[in-house]
């Protein structure tokens, strides 16, 4: 039986799809997975979820256009909506949760009313479905998906390697980090546009409703195993990539769309670690 599932995986293989998939699934889970435990910390876990409806609403103007590469559109839409909601959140009357919501109903509901209104295609509610859950999105991965990723990753990588103890103070006391001397409102502005890319780049493999996934199931089942923000930030980029990639596998050999199975896999890989969290402290105790 496993020599059969090993032939039928590495036939796969063969397919530059395929191998496109496995390269972006794992270049995109450990930075979202990365990028989640200061957001998670800071609550603003929400604000991927807000992203990725805005870039829903992106990519839905830009197929109405009939644009080659949505995320020439989508890109900068989803990063200037990220700068401003930060800004803004700081300035208006309107709490940011409730400017988030705003912005992420607003942007899914006028996505889908544009393609309903002046989408060409002839399968909308099969265009719609791929766009939100990534059904078939992988199919269309290209190399320039797998460059943008290593580039992406180097960023966050080199960013927690080289910054890790200003993220750190960053995250836990925003007002003493800025007392020494550190650019607050400069770091949270680069978390948030970071976010937006990580955001853009994995709609093809998770679709958009369930990027926000990637980004806080990491994050919170590393937590339940260690208590420092190092631990957690390690763990979380190991969780993020093991759990994608059984994903990506389960997918391919099950035939189930790919990322419905991710977001499932986390799932089952946060109720684990829950569970040896729990009898870790119970063996301590």
């Amino acid at each position: 039986m496993f020599t059969d599932i090993l032939s039928k995986l590495m036939t796969y293989f063969t397919y530059p799809f395929v191998r496109y998939a496995f390269i972006v699934g794992v270049l995109i889970a450990l930075c979202s997975s990365l990028l989640g435990v200061p957001l998670v910390l800071k609550r603003y876990s929400y604000i991927g979820d807000g992203l990725s409806h805005v870039a829903f609403g992106a990519v839905s103007v830009a197929t109405v256009m009939n644009m080659t590469g949505t995320v020439l559109l989508s890109a900068p839409v989803t990063v200037l909506c990220a700068v401003l909601l930060l800004r803004r959140g700081r300035r208006s009357n309107i709490k940011g949760d409730a400017a988030i919501a705003m912005v992420s109903v607003g942007s899914l509901a006028a996505g889908y009313l544009l393609m309903n209104r002046f989408g060409t295609s002839a399968n909308l509610s099969g265009d719609v479905c791929t766009t939100l859950f990534g059904a078939t999105s992988i199919l269309t991965l290209q190399p320039i998906d797998v460059y943008m990723c290593i580039a992406l990753s180097l960023v966050v990588l080199l960013l927690f390697v080289f910054y890790y103890h200003r993220i750190f103070l960053i995250t836990f006391d925003e007002e003493f980090a800025q007392s020494v001397g550190i650019a607050v409102n400069s770091y949270n502005l680069l978390l948030a546009v970071i976010t937006a890319l990580v955001i853009v780049l994995a709609m093809n493999l998770v679709g958009s409703l369930l990027i926000s996934a990637l980004i806080i199931f990491p994050a919170v089942s590393a937590m339940r195993l260690f208590k420092s923000f190092l631990g957690v930030s390690i763990c979380s980029g190991i969780l993020g990539v093991v759990h994608s990639t059984l994903g990506l596998l389960v997918s391919i050999l099950a035939g189930t769309p790919a990322g419905s199975t991710i977001v499932v896999v986390h799932l089952l890989g946060f109720l684990l670690c829950s569970v040896a969290g729990w009898v870790l402290r119970e063996c301590v105790s």
